[in-house]
This record gives C-alpha cells, structure tokens and sequence, in this order.
C-alpha cells in the first residue's frame, strides 16, 4: 500500500529528478503560520516535510532545533495539537507528504496505539524517530500496521552502522535516511571524511531512495555525492532562515525553488 511519500518519491524517481525535504519545527513562529508556511512550501514544489514535534530532551538535535523545540514549548505547542493542526491543513486540501520527526516518549505518552490510530486519521505519512534503536521498533510498527500501514516509519543510517545497514534497510519503507556526519543536526557541511564510501553501501544495500541530512544549506553542498545519493535534507539552515527573515513565505519559496533547480542540474548537467 503506497502512501504519499513513496507515490511522490515514484514520480520523482519516474521524472529522473530527486528530492527535496525540509525540516520546521511545528508550532513556530505559532501554530497558524507554521501551517501556512507547509503550504507555502508545496506551492514551491517541497517534496517532502518534515515536522518536527518539540521535545525537551532532542538529543540527536544540534543547538539551533534544540532551541527551537524549546520556544514552541514554550508558545505552548502539544502533539495534540499539531494533529489538530495537520487535521485542519489535510481539510483545506494540502497533500504535500509530511513526516513527524519526534522522540519516542512523546509516543509513549499519547499511547502507540492511539498515536497510529490519529496518523492515520488525520494524515501523517511518515515517522522518524531517532532514539527508537531497531531493535525496539516491534511494539510501533504493529502499532502501525494494524492502521493498514498508512503511516510508515522512515529508517535511520549512520556512517558507524556498517554491518547493521543490510538489517536497516532490509523492508525498510520511503526512503533511508543517511546522517551525513557524526553527532548532532546543523553542523554546516562537516561531513564524515568517507561519506562517499559509506552512501554507496546503503545505496547497494538498500531498495528504495536514499536520501542525505545533517549539515547541508545549499545545492552545492551535495554535489560531490550526485551520483550516488536520490535527495537531500535540510534542516537547521532553513529554520535558521526563517528566523533571520521573519518566516516570510516568499523568502521560503524562493529557498526551495532555487535549491531543486540548482540540485537538479547539478546532478544532471554534461
């Protein structure tokens, strides 16, 4: 049963073009122009948005989420209400696939199975939970599946899993997740000396689209990687981006638009 992210990830795949995703942090600036800012990014053509639920303990975040996830704590920001505002988004006709980037407590705090219940529901398509080893993942992916598989859970990748990327990306769904470096989000293109060896293994190992985060701001960032990787992950820089210019749509737009086209040719010119 495809979703929304493997329909859009399949027209992407079938256009020769990759992919786009960005990370905001849900409830920020507010919770109502955060929602607009997810609209504006499909008009732009996102393909991809990840939305990040606030926890006070972030631990794979670098200082800029860390700090974000704070002050939409602070505004006040629950996941039951950035399900209530998902619900309203889904409502006035947004499709762009969304994928909540949470910590597993949360989940354990709504209840698994009512928290798979309301992705479904409501219209989440995709998870990433960072602290939820594979090992541990059982309990939230029958959880899932008992919701026919609407919403699926997006695998993480580190340049230090080695032996373990077969098992990781053995049924995994979307697409896997490399971390492009060592240690936390927002690192400003410091990746990890031997990223190319380590993407092309999950690539080889893997069946579905591969995708790189942690540390990128611009197209140009990834170019070294353009054969191997089939999109790209922005998140600090263009939370960082957003605060410097006051969350204004356009400036978003403009953002996104320029990084596919730039993205796109760069992997594709002679």
């Amino acid at each position: 049963m495809a979703n929304r992210i493997e329909e859009r990830l399949a027209k992407q795949k079938a256009a020769g073009k990759k992919s786009f995703v960005t990370y905001i942090t849900a409830g920020l600036p507010d919770m109502d122009r955060c929602m607009d800012l997810v609209k504006a990014q499909e008009e732009a053509g996102i393909d991809i948005i990840e939305l990040g639920i606030p926890f006070s303990d972030p631990t794979a975040d670098g200082p800029v989420i860390q700090d974000a996830s704070y002050r939409s704590i602070q505004k006040g920001t629950t996941l039951r209400k950035v399900f209530n505002a998902v619900k309203g988004l889904r409502a006035d006709g947004c499709e762009v696939p969304l994928v909540f980037m949470m910590y597993y407590n949360t989940i354990l705090h709504y209840g698994i199975d009512a928290f798979a219940k309301s992705c479904r529901e409501i219209g989440v398509d995709g998870l990433i939970v960072p602290d939820l080893p594979y090992e541990e993942q059982a309990d939230l992916k029958e959880a899932l599946k008992k919701e026919e598989d609407a919403t699926i859970l997006i695998q993480l990748v580190s340049p230090v899993s080695g032996k373990r990327i077969p098992m990781l990306t053995k049924d995994a769904r979307g697409f896997i997740y490399c971390v492009s470096a060592m240690g936390v989000t927002g690192q400003e293109g410091k990746f990890y000396r031997t990223i190319n060896d380590y993407l092309k293994q999950v690539k080889e190992a893997s069946d579905i689209p591969v995708f790189m985060g942690f540390g990128i701001q611009t197209a140009k960032d990834i170019e070294p990687m353009k054969d191997i990787i089939d999109g790209a992950i922005v998140g600090s820089h263009f939370i960082r981006l957003m605060e410097k210019n006051n969350y204004s749509l356009d400036v978003a737009k403009d953002y996104i638009r320029t990084f596919k086209e730039e993205m796109n040719a760069s992997f594709f010119k002679a």
